[in-house]
């Protein structure tokens, strides 16, 4: 018989439906968009909604660098808190240059 290994708990484990709806969301509304490019919507409009999903995804993205910084960083080996770090402050940079 082998053994089942349990998945390896992550800073949004514990919100992971709530990150999974947020995401659905998202991707209804990037539905949306297409829709409103198929239907030739006024250029601004569908910029509006460009801009509502990218603060969506910042928000997404914010509470997924929380959850990491608090299980992932903090939690960390003594040994790989620097290392930990370093990493989520790249992530943190490449989230900051998107605009």
């Amino acid at each position: 018989m082998s053994a089942k290994t349990t998945p390896p708990t992550r800073g949004y484990t514990a919100t992971k439906d709530q990150l999974q709806t947020r995401l659905r969301r998202i991707e209804g509304q990037v539905r949306g968009i297409e829709r409103m490019v198929e239907q030739d919507r006024y250029c601004i409009d569908v910029l509006t909604q460009i801009a509502a999903i990218q603060a969506a995804l910042d928000k997404v993205a914010l509470g997924l660098l929380d959850g990491h910084a608090h299980t992932c960083v903090i939690g960390a080996e003594p040994g790989e808190k620097d290392a930990r770090t370093a990493e989520m402050m790249a992530a943190i940079g490449r989230l900051m240059r998107h605009g």
